[in-house]
Parts: structure tokens; sequence; C-alpha cells
């Protein structure tokens, strides 16, 4: 190998990039991944063009004590699109907040979303307790019971059908859909923040 520094260098190479690949996988299956916002769905929390960290680690953590994660209220996750098929849909991953969980009652009427659950038998409005409220009045009319290993999701414009969510057609998520909560938006650099 001495005689010969260009076979050195490059099973130095070799293994330079051997590393950075099995890093990246590391990274984006147990600590972070990023995504990018497509839609007015979450406006005015986020807009098309958002490039979002989602944290992994809650999920790692919770793989690790063999428990099923679950967001709390509130959340900002992006999921696997339960719906998703590649032929017709072109969002495979998507971003909402979450507003129920499992066991509870979420029923959108006149203009108003309401969660009911055993502390709450006559309900609460959870978007008050929100830091980002979502900025329009909630579309649509209906009671769905939020099932175990479920969330009930909606985006932060919920006028009309600016977002696809858990009240017209998009149905309950999966908990093993859950990629993780948003952590950081990082781009626009002026619009950093954190969730």
């Amino acid at each position: 190998m001495r005689n010969h520094p260009f076979i050195r260098d490059g099973f130095s190479v070799i293994f330079f990039v051997i590393c950075v690949v099995i890093g990246t996988i590391f990274v984006n299956s147990f600590i972070f991944r990023s995504f990018t916002v497509e839609g007015p769905s979450m406006e005015p929390t986020l807009y098309t063009g958002d490039r979002l960290l989602v944290s992994r680690i809650g999920i790692t953590l919770s793989q690790l004590r063999n428990e099923q994660y679950q967001p709390n209220r509130g959340d900002v996750i992006v999921f696997k699109n339960p719906n998703f098929d590649p032929i017709t849909e072109r969002n495979e991953y998507i971003v909402k907040r979450v507003i129920g969980l499992p066991g509870e009652t979420v029923t959108v009427s006149d203009g108003t979303l309401k969660v009911y659950n055993e502390s709450h038998p006559d309900g609460f409005e959870p978007d008050p307790t929100f830091d980002d409220a979502p900025g329009s009045p909630t579309s649509g009319d209906s009671t769905v019971r939020v099932l175990r290993d479920t969330v009930y999701v909606a985006g932060d414009h919920r006028e009309d059908n600016f977002s696809y969510d858990s009240r017209n057609g998009l149905g309950l998520v999966p908990l093993y859909d859950v990629i993780g909560p948003v952590a950081l938006r990082i781009y626009p650099f002026n619009e950093a923040r954190t969730f």
C-alpha cells in the first residue's frame, strides 16, 4: 500500500462514502427527517415551501421501550397519508395538527371544533389552548369517535376545503403512520422557529 497511494486514497474515499450513507440512514430513521410543506392547509402556521425538521426521537424511544408512540394534542405532526395511492395521490406525507386522542369524541358544528373525554364530558374547544391558534372558523358538521391507536387531525386553515383532514375524508390517522412532531422550521431563514 505504501507504494500505491492511489489505492489507499481510493479505499479512504470508499470508506468515507459508506460512513456518510450509514450516518444519513441512521439520522433519518432515528433522529430527524426533513420535509417541505405543500399547500395552504396549515396556514397561517405553515406555508407552502416551508422546510421542516421532524423529530424522530420520541418514536425511537417508544420503540426501544416496546410501546406505541402517541403525539400530544396540539402537536403539529407529519404522517404518511393513510389513503396514499401513488397513481392518484401526489402527497405521500401530510402535515396537520393533532386534535383528538384515542377514546375521545370530536365534533364539528357551527364553525366550532370540540373534544369530549372523561375529563371534559361537556366538551372543550382545544384551539385556544394552542400557541398557534388556527386562523379561520371550522367548516363542516361531523361527530367522530377516535379509535384506539389513532389520532384525529386537522389543518389550521379549516374554512371550506383548504385542508384535507379528519373532518372531511382523510379519516383517522393510525399511530404507526406518524413520522413525528415538527420540531423546527428551518426555511425561510428569516422565519425559522421551534414548535
